[in-house]
């Protein structure tokens, strides 16, 4: 289940990427990724995020978990994803991500009545390392 919390601020020096303390496993990389959601479409956000990503990421090998977050501040989502490691998450063919991505903004748009285009485009992609 998504888990969505408010974000005075977030950055990338406060997030280490640690051991899961719920599942006890070793994250090895943090994907982090930050999207543009508007204060009034954050249910549609959420709502696309549960219909693409959720359920196949959690088919992933290397999947450990991810936290989803929203700035009111930015009027920003961020998605922070864990890794068993970079090559488990590396290995993922782009024309995988590409068709969740497409079932996510056809989702996005159904849900925000948006007519064509990515209602949340990415606005930052990167990856955290432990320390």
């Amino acid at each position: 289940m998504a888990l969505v919390l408010l974000l005075g601020g977030l950055s990338e020096t406060e997030v280490r990427a640690e051991s899961d303390p719920i599942r006890g496993d070793v994250v090895a990389v943090v994907e982090h990724l930050r999207l543009q959601v508007p204060r009034e479409s954050r249910e549609q956000w959420m709502a696309a995020e549960r219909g693409s990503w959720e359920p196949w990421l959690k088919q992933q090998p290397g999947f450990l978990g991810r936290d989803l977050f929203w700035d009111p501040a930015t009027e920003e989502g961020t998605l922070l994803i864990r890794w068993s490691s970079r090559k488990a998450w590396k290995s993922i063919s782009m024309a995988e991500v590409e068709t969740v991505q497409e079932r996510f903004e056809t989702l996005a748009r159904e849900q925000t009545g948006q007519r064509q285009g990515n209602p949340f485009p990415l606005v930052f992609e990167g990856e955290l390392l432990p320390q």
